[in-house]
């Protein structure tokens, strides 16, 4: 034993400086980022809304609350989300109960199938939308093209997933047993349900619905396609305010009215994820999920409508719609326009060049959220001893957070204001496509944290001790243990990093150079375009986009490994194979 604590303590002392070293640049390289194209610019953008002639102004505070329409845009953005996550959590429940309690054929294709919602550009599911519901569409009848209803079944659209894998996740490992007792005891399933596993599940819940309830209080592309200036909320209503009326005392306050509001949700979401994972009980090991039965159908029936109205209706319209003329006929008319643009359409260059620009912003954009997200996961999954330590490790989490909660809109134009000469460097980094990347990065940076940290936290912490005391370095086990099992969840962050930076659309709308456009910008202009054929090659632009987002990420998610990782007793309120929302 006393040769066993020598050598921990001779591997301690000879890799401490070594350890602080690393340590300390995993903690700095990240914050140097953040700070210089995150918090610079939107700071930035915020003092030059609250001063005026280079004195402090807030004047611009009551006359933006003075102002009706400010209200009605705020109880918009409050109505959208609240709707949508009410529908994301009654679809999204059912899909979790199908997906990771029932075992049948295919479990697992159906599983990776329902993550491509989720990364799909917001740009092509709210042309699919407008495709299905707007005018020439199977149910233009309806007459809800431009209505509350539309945009609340959209953002479902992308959050039903979020609820199906974040309860999804926690439901596969929760300890049933006391339901089954309840059922013995001659409580019927719905009432042993409802007074065992739904408080049971009540954490996830919680926290599903406060990270929908984020994602939908900011949405961009799906409010300004799908709701124009009618059904605002106070993401797009910051950028019609910047780009159209230069009102940046304006786009300030309702910028730092977001930011109090997201702020908020975000300190809930943490908190009810905390207590989720201290609340898990785990399933005993060997024990599988059972078959379909009889009383399931009902929930299989709301899964599969879900599915079939809510995600393949739309897609299939799109399709089918960029595969037609004007005039209804079977063509391809559409897709030969975009590699062959005539003059009048508003785009630079073919799609083939726009999609080869977009993929080489993403992977870039990608890279560099991987290497940062991967630095701040080894950071965040330590449990230090220090109660100080453990408050700046609280205080790290949100601050690599906050990009969740400040419009893209925001950073975009914060980056144009100060990245002229950044540092003193000679150079305009506005005049290139440097900063495309750089703000797909940050838009993807809190995605891939919340998909590799529950690896991370969820390796036994005996594993790390043991290495230790057969005399491994800490850089031995990071290498030996951490990495290997962070591997399974590689792929996925990857492929999330990928298709959220391919499909971002609020930052890079400001950062886009004449004649290098984005084909999710590209499509947008051809959308709102007058010119004939516009729309129809704006339709076949989306479809474009939506098969390379959804090849890549399935692509991407097949590079995880196969197996299992080992778990402490007490903790799983993520699946690291999973990921977490």
């Amino acid at each position: 034993m006393s040769r066993s604590v020598s050598s921990v303590r001779g591997a301690v002392r000879g890799g401490g400086a070594w350890a602080v070293a690393a340590w300390t640049l995993a903690v700095a390289l990240p914050l140097a980022f953040l700070s210089l194209f995150f918090l610079w610019p939107v700071l930035s953008l915020v003092a030059t809304g609250f001063s005026a002639e280079g004195r402090l102004d807030l004047s611009g505070i009551p006359e933006v609350f003075g102002a009706p329409r400010t209200w009605r845009v705020i109880g918009q953005t409050l109505a959208q989300a609240s709707l949508a996550t009410l529908l994301s959590l009654a679809l999204g429940v059912p899909a979790a109960y199908v997906l990771y309690r029932l075992e049948f054929r295919g479990r697992a294709l159906l599983q990776g199938l329902m993550t491509v919602p989720f990364v799909l550009p917001t740009v092509v599911v709210g042309v699919a939308f407008s495709a299905l519901l707007g005018p020439g569409g199977p149910l233009e009848f309806l007459g809800l093209e431009r209505s509350l209803v539309t945009i609340v079944a959209a953002l479902a659209f992308f959050n039903v997933t979020v609820v199906a894998r974040t309860v999804g996740s926690f439901w596969a490992r929760l300890d049933e047993s006391g339901n089954h007792a309840a059922q013995v005891l001659g409580a019927s399933p719905v009432r042993a349900w409802c007074t065992v596993t739904f408080p049971a599940l009540s954490p996830a819940l919680a926290s599903a619905a406060a990270l929908v309830f984020l994602f939908c209080s900011t949405s961009f592309g799906i409010v300004l396609i799908l709701g124009g200036r009618e059904y605002a909320n106070v993401e797009t209503e910051i950028y019609r305010m910047t780009v159209q009326f230069l009102d940046l005392r304006g786009a300030a306050v309702l910028s730092v009215a977001q930011f109090v509001l997201v702020g908020a949700v975000l300190l809930v979401s943490a908190r009810l994820r905390a207590a989720g994972e201290r609340a898990v009980q785990l399933r005993p090991e060997g024990i599988r999920n059972r078959r379909v039965q009889w009383r399931d159908i009902p929930l299989l029936f709301v899964f599969g409508a879900t599915v079939a109205l809510l995600h393949l209706a739309p897609i299939i319209t799109l399709v089918a719609r960029s595969l037609r003329s004007a005039t209804g006929e079977w063509t391809i008319a559409n897709y030969q326009a975009l590699v062959h643009p005539p003059p009048e359409f508003p785009l630079t260059g073919s799609v083939l060049q726009a999609i080869w620009l977009s993929c080489r912003i993403a992977a870039v954009a990608a890279l560099i959220a991987m290497v940062l997200g991967i630095l701040i996961a080894f950071v965040l999954s330590r449990r230090p001893a220090s109660r100080i330590a453990r408050r700046g490790q609280s205080l790290f989490d949100a601050v690599v957070m906050l990009p969740l909660g400040v419009s893209a809109v925001t950073l975009g134009f914060g980056l144009l204001l100060t990245m002229h000469r950044p540092l003193g460097i000679g150079l305009d980094l506005r005049t290139s496509t440097v900063l495309i990347p750089i703000a797909q990065a940050l838009v993807a940076l809190p995605l891939v944290v919340r998909v590799l940290l529950p690896v991370l936290r969820g390796i036994d912490p005996t594993l790390r001790f043991a290495a230790t005391i057969l005399g491994a370095s800490g850089g031995t086990v990071l290498r030996t243990i951490d990495l290997p099992l962070l591997g399974r969840s590689v792929g996925l962050a990857l492929g999330f990093a990928f298709a959220a930076s391919l499909g971002e659309f609020g930052a890079t709308s400001f950062l886009v150079r004449p004649g290098e456009q984005t084909l999710p910008v590209a499509i947008a202009e051809l959308i709102g375009h007058q010119a004939p054929g516009a729309y129809g090659a704006g339709l076949a632009g989306a479809a474009t986009l939506g098969v390379v987002t959804a090849a890549a990420m399935l692509g991407f998610e097949r590079l995880r490994a196969g197996g299992s990782v080992r778990v402490s007793g007490q903790r799983g309120a993520g699946d690291g194979s999973k990921g977490e929302w």
